[in-house]
């Protein structure tokens, strides 16, 4: 009786160590960040750690694309799943089984992985799945093209002052008009790539279009500023740079927001832009006390030329 006993709890006992315990993820997600997917599988139990007695096999949907067998060290990869690789082979011994897979040819799916070590063996399940992601937050991207937007308005708004307090060449208008109308239809381009969900490369054209035509406003501002004053003031060109300044900023976040996913500097960026549009607001103030202080709206550095102008005639009759 007793031994019958004994040779059951031993048949319990080796039918437990038959069975390898492997944990995983369950669930995991990649959004368009991801360059790379990596589908976990660790062993908890493995007693050899001897790679020669080791076979793995990764499943999607129950079929096989990729296993290895350690006797031999070969490796059997579907074509479809090339990149397929572990995340650390040397660490296999150890227990870790992990796959490591490039995004594109990690598709939405049922994986499985599958370890045998002599005569035991055990198996992990897990669903990989498609979730949405953007390179910037909804809200960052509203900033964004808001402050594009607001450089053009502003700038267009100070034209229309000026050009309905001083006269202006029939040609330069037109010049600063196509200019603006120009960078309105990049900025809407720009805005429309930007604003949609993921990382690609039109979101990354969509911000360039955004950021990088903005510097057209630095020498729009320039000579609108010479329509309304002979020479340039310190105040005006302190504006100028003020701009400057802040179009260099946005172009140093733009380049190091570029490679990363999430951006990790994007605040720079943003922080470019305000720059830019708070130079603008201040400018179109400018011109606007300026020009409230000037009597029938005498151009700076005229008032002193007219009365010149004015002595000379009476010295020549």
């Amino acid at each position: 009786m007793w031994l019958l006993a004994a040779s059951v709890l031993l048949g319990a006992l080796r039918a437990g160590s038959a069975q390898l315990t492997l944990v995983g993820t369950s669930i995991i997600e990649k959004n368009d960040c991801n360059e790379t997917v990596v589908l976990p599988c660790q062993v908890t139990n493995l007693e050899q750690r001897n790679e020669k007695v080791m076979f793995v096999t990764w499943k999607k949907q129950g079929v096989t694309f990729f296993s290895y067998r350690g006797e031999n060290k070969k490796f059997t990869i579907d074509p479809a799943f090339s990149s397929a690789k572990f995340f650390s082979q040397a660490d296999l011994i150890t227990g870790t089984a992990s796959l490591v897979l490039n995004s594109a040819q990690a598709t939405a799916g049922n994986y499985s992985c599958e370890v045998i070590e002599s005569n035991r063996e055990g198996e992990v399940k897990m669903e990989l799945k498609n979730s949405t992601g953007s390179w910037f937050l909804l809200v960052e991207r509203v900033v964004i093209i808001s402050l594009g937007c607001l450089l053009v308005v502003l700038c267009t708004a100070l034209l229309i002052f000026i050009g309905l307090k001083y006269e202006i060449e029939f040609q330069k208008k037109v010049c600063i008009i196509v200019t603006l109308v120009i960078l309105v239809i990049v900025a809407g381009v720009g805005a429309a790539l930007f604003i949609q969900d993921g990382y690609t490369a039109q979101n990354q054209a969509g911000l360039g279009l955004i950021v990088i035509p903005s510097v057209i406003l630095v020498p729009l501002q320039y000579v609108m500023f010479g329509i309304v004053f002979d020479s340039l003031l310190h105040a005006t060109l302190a504006l100028i740079g003020w701009k400057l300044l802040g179009f260099i900023i946005a172009v140093v976040g733009f380049a190091l927001c570029v490679p990363a996913c999430p951006p990790l500097h994007g605040s720079v960026l943003i922080a470019g832009l305000a720059i830019m549009a708070l130079a603008s607001l201040f400018s179109l103030g400018y011109v606007f006390i300026m020009g409230s202080r000037m009597k029938d709206h005498p151009r700076p550095g005229k008032a002193v030329e007219e009365p010149l102008n004015d002595a000379k005639g009476v010295m020549l009759e």
